[in-house]
């Protein structure tokens, strides 16, 4: 069985993706600029070594063409992001599973690589984000995560990274790559 990357997409709607960068751009620019980086993603990250998943919200989207209708889709269902990202990640497995979202521009396939290689001896892996979150995390055995894995975590904060960790005492875990991710015009790649 290959590993498993899930990519988070939201359905590419005004107001809907990308609230932060759209205040610094507005929301027709920060959409724009979500459905496009969003489809290089994809394209840069498909490789045999995994299988590439997209899990989609709403759950309505997953039948959206949107996205590329040889890639496989799964509503991420309910709850807040925390219980949205636990249940994906069990929801594959028995082998290692990673899951990313799609506004980190630098991400290549040799990242996720790393990624996955760094399971062979830990149980879960993070991709620190330069902003204190994180743009990856993954599991070598993903329904053995604990359920309280996402609570607590202050999310689009500083602390989203330590407080993830938190959560998983006497897990040996590793830190891969520093990627920036894309939440303010400051984030984007020609605004650096």
């Amino acid at each position: 069985m290959r590993p498993v990357l899930i990519i988070m997409v939201k359905e590419p709607r005004p107001g809907r993706v990308k609230t932060r960068l759209g205040r610094d751009i507005g929301k027709i620019a920060a959409t724009w600029w979500f459905r496009h980086q969003s489809a290089r993603l994809i394209r840069r990250l498909r490789d045999p070594r995994w299988e590439l998943v997209l899990a989609v919200a709403p759950d309505l989207a997953v039948t959206s063409r949107v996205w590329p209708g040889d890639v496989a889709r799964q509503p991420q269902g309910r709850g807040d992001l925390g219980q949205r990202m636990g249940a994906m990640l069990r929801k594959f497995g028995p082998g290692p599973v990673c899951l990313i979202g799609a506004d980190i521009p630098g991400v290549t396939r040799a990242h996720i690589a790393r990624a996955f290689a760094a399971l062979g001896g830990h149980d879960a892996v993070f991709g620190p984000a330069l902003d204190g979150g994180y743009w990856l995390v993954g599991a070598k055995h993903p329904k053995r995560l604990p359920r309280s894995l996402f609570r607590n975590v202050r999310w689009s904060s500083e602390q989203a990274l330590a407080d993830s960790l938190r959560s998983l005492p006497g897990y040996r875990i590793a830190l891969t790559d520093q990627l920036r991710d894309v939440d303010t015009a400051a984030d984007l790649p020609d605004h650096r």
